[in-house]
């Protein structure tokens, strides 16, 4: 075995493979024995089973397309590591939605509880944890501005409009073509633009660049008085000091692929043999799920807000070390860009599955989380248009976060 094959297929990576096979195996096995109702305590020990091999095998996912991250560098890896989640997320959704019983708010509930999740529990705790270790961090604006813009135009014909202009919360099916296609256009525009010309909007600011102006102006006069450097160069230092971008970030993308192709193929392989398992897993997760929060009367919103932790929670832990190492803006690309690419991918998935399959989509939201997820976006702008961000800003997040607990259960 090589050492890349060794380094990949480490001995962590093959047990989570061996687990999750076998879980899908066993439970293939058992299916004809857990006809609902399934005795209460059985129910508790096969949900807290699968429960936790899906969460192995996000880890394992998280961890592959971390690698690949890091070796393709932002945006690029933060997009593989965002859109690995947001697939696992749609997995659970859609076996939901296909399982047994009516589940017409599933997708609504799922995702307005990651949107809450990202928005004000982990980006508040990043900020909190950020900038009680480095006082004051500096992200990127333009690029962080360009996340929100998107996030505000999506919730609302998301959450908004479908109590507007639908019918019973839910969009009709010649209003659903149309939301589905601009939904798509949009986030296929954002991606594109993303990875091509705006690419240095989403990479960490400089941390030499200090946030002064008299700096950046020391630092041109610099160049400008230094005779010995020709043109290409005072263009280079300039960039260089005030943190620009590279102004051809494909070339490096490409040259990426080309030198590591066999690595980035054998991560993928990877990756798809150990998401594979949360597939298969998931509807078996549904019926138990259903079951269950159907015998304890719990709000319907609970089995979302389930999947959403599921989901989100290995991409939180990425998102808390990089904030303890004072990667604002790798923050933000994990925590915004993935609310990003849930919302992009995952209302036009379900829309789609419900024009297929007959079933009723409701997307309206209550006027309560409609006023929670408004308030989220006003001081979510308000906090990342400062220069820097602070543990302030972090905790004001965290307060919504609990008023959001707080209205779940009322």
């Amino acid at each position: 075995m090589s050492a890349l094959l060794r380094s990949i297929l480490t001995p962590a990576a093959l047990v989570r493979l061996a687990v999750g096979w076998s879980a899908v195996l066993a439970m293939a096995l058992a299916a004809p024995l857990l006809t609902p109702p399934v005795p209460a305590l059985l129910l508790i020990a096969l949900l807290a089973a699968i429960i936790a091999v899906i969460l192995g095998c996000a880890f394992g996912v998280v961890g592959e397309a971390e690698h690949l991250a890091r070796r393709l560098g932002d945006p690029y890896g933060s997009l593989v590591l965002t859109l690995s989640i947001v697939t696992i997320e749609v997995i659970l959704i859609s076996a939901v939605m296909l399982g047994p019983g009516v589940h017409t708010t599933i997708a609504r509930d799922s995702v307005l509880a990651v949107s809450m999740i990202i928005l004000n529990l982990v980006v508040g705790l990043c900020l909190l944890v950020g900038g009680l270790r480095h006082g004051g961090m500096r992200h990127n604006r333009t690029g962080t501005s360009a996340y929100l813009a998107m996030i505000v135009v999506l919730a609302s014909l998301a959450f908004a409009l479908p109590a507007v202009i639908g019918v019973d919360g839910s969009y009709t099916p010649a209003q659903e073509i149309p939301i589905v296609l601009l939904t798509v256009g949009v986030y296929t525009f954002f991606l594109f633009r993303q990875m091509g010309a705006q690419a240095g909007d989403f990479r960490e600011v400089d941390p030499r660049v200090t946030s002064g102006t008299a700096e950046l102006t020391r630092a041109t006069q610099l160049a400008g008085a230094t005779q010995l450097a020709g043109a290409g160069e005072r263009t280079s230092m300039t960039a260089e000091l005030t943190g620009a971008a590279d102004p051809s970030p494909a070339q490096g993308i490409r040259e990426v692929l080309a030198e590591h192709r066999g690595e980035v193929l054998l991560r993928l392989g990877l990756l798809v043999t150990t998401v594979l398992p949360i597939v298969l897993l998931s509807q078996h997760m549904a019926a138990l799920l259903d079951d269950g929060l159907g015998r304890l009367s719990a709000p319907t919103a609970l089995s979302g807000v389930l999947i959403a932790m599921i989901v989100f929670l290995p991409e939180s832990i990425t998102s808390v070390r990089a904030a303890l190492s004072g990667e604002i803006q790798r923050v933000n690309n994990l925590c915004h860009g993935g609310l990003v690419s849930t919302v992009g991918v995952t209302i036009p998935s379900v829309l789609v599955i419900g024009l297929l399959t007959g079933q009723q989509v409701v997307l309206a939201e209550s006027p309560v989380n409609l006023l929670l997820l408004g308030v989220t976006a006003g001081l979510s702008v308000t906090t990342f248009s400062a220069r820097r961000v602070t543990a302030m800003h972090g905790a004001a997040h965290l307060v919504l976060f609990a008023v959001y607990g707080l209205a779940l259960f009322s």
